[in-house]
């Protein structure tokens, strides 16, 4: 490690132990006061963090600062606040909709990694490597066990043993060479493990299961996009469509759509004062109708904002700079469609009232 990598990695305070025996901690930038996630590995391969580093990917955590020196690899990553998919089995709160909506999500994310050439393969896909964000996203962590897959034709099995104990697929325990299909078998173990968790036994995902825990790789789904297209007619969708199923839950206003009791007690108060403060609006000169119409606009506007910021219904996918895989691009369209959303709903109101007051004249 040079001396301006050292002076880089200083700037990183530890805060909090994350995990002390897998060496991961929580630290806090000097200058900034940002939040991110440090990690001591001594297993891992450089060339895919390199390439995660400088080709960020949607539904990964982004890759900040990484050094390397005496066989050790320390990174600094984004830090994603939210909560394991794990601990979200284990409360047995999912729907049949929402853990299909999750393995799509997955699907996405992977289908990325292995449209790479050549396919770069997770290999340690569970349920503690999931988060679950606040916004309701999927995130995949941990790429201590990822590799690329090797261009030797001639191999026939995994050099190195690497992935978690009734998660690997049967060729990571030298029975093959690890492959795309290595991670579609480790999803197939946590839709078992989900369809289990629900409350209401539901069938659907038996035969998906059955083909992606496939002891021969080549009888599991070809490619992670065949099995999002599994998935979505499970849900009763067109599988050609990309748009992941929209449930009857992913129609209520952010705060409503998990129906979880402690965002809604912090909603219903904000949807109210939004409310309020918009009906009781005065404006100086101005009365009546046209009041009532800038009122409204208000109104449109708050809640508009507060949908495009929380992506109601996909909705930022239709503003291309959303859709980018570099975060601060996507962070500045988000930004940028509410900036031209509130534009054009005032200009609207202004050509409204010329109207209203023109034919009143």
């Amino acid at each position: 490690m040079d001396l301006s990598q050292r002076l880089s990695i200083s700037y990183y305070k530890t805060v909090a132990t994350i995990n002390e025996s897998h060496r991961i901690y929580l630290v806090q930038h000097q200058e900034t006061g940002k939040f991110y996630v440090k990690k001591l590995l001594d297993v891992y391969s450089i060339e895919v963090y390199k390439y995660l580093k400088e080709n960020p990917i949607i539904g990964i955590p982004q890759i900040i600062e990484l050094y390397e020196e005496n066989n050790i690899l320390t990174l600094i990553e984004e830090y994603v606040p939210g909560t394991t998919l794990k601990e979200i089995l284990d409360s047995k709160k999912l729907t049949f909709d929402q853990i299909c909506n999750y393995m799509i999500s997955l699907c996405e994310i992977l289908e990325k990694l292995h449209s790479h050439y050549p396919p770069l393969i997770h290999r340690d896909i569970k349920p503690s490597n999931i988060i679950i964000t606040s916004f309701d996203n999927v995130m995949l962590l941990d790429f201590n066990a990822a590799k690329y897959k090797s261009s030797n034709s001639s191999r026939s099995s995994d050099t190195v043993l690497l992935g978690t104990q009734g998660y690997a697929a049967p060729e990571q325990y030298g029975f093959g060479e690890s492959s795309p299909q290595t991670d579609i078998y480790s999803l197939g173990i946590i839709m078992r493990e989900a369809s289990a968790s629900l409350t209401v036994n539901n069938h659907k995902f038996d035969p998906i299961i059955n083909r992606c825990t496939q002891m021969d790789p080549t009888r599991r789904y070809t490619s992670v996009k065949e099995l999002k297209s599994a998935l979505l007619r499970a849900l009763g969708k067109d599988s050609s469509s990309d748009d992941p199923e929209i449930s009857a839950a992913s129609y209520l206003p952010p705060g409503f759509r998990t129906m979880s009791p402690g965002k809604m007690i912090v909603a219903i108060p904000v949807y109210i004062m939004i409310f309020w403060l918009c009906m009781t609006l005065e404006i100086k000169n101005t009365y009546g109708l046209a009041l009532w119409i800038e009122r409204i606009t208000m109104l449109i506007i708050f809640i508009g904002d507060i949908l495009i910021g929380y992506n109601y219904l996909g909705v930022q996918k239709t503003f291309p700079p959303c859709r980018s895989e570099n975060r601060i691009i996507r962070i500045l369209g988000i930004i940028g469609f509410i900036a031209i959303f509130t534009f054009s709903a005032l200009i609207i109101m202004i050509f409204i009232e010329g109207i209203f007051f023109n034919h009143a004249s």
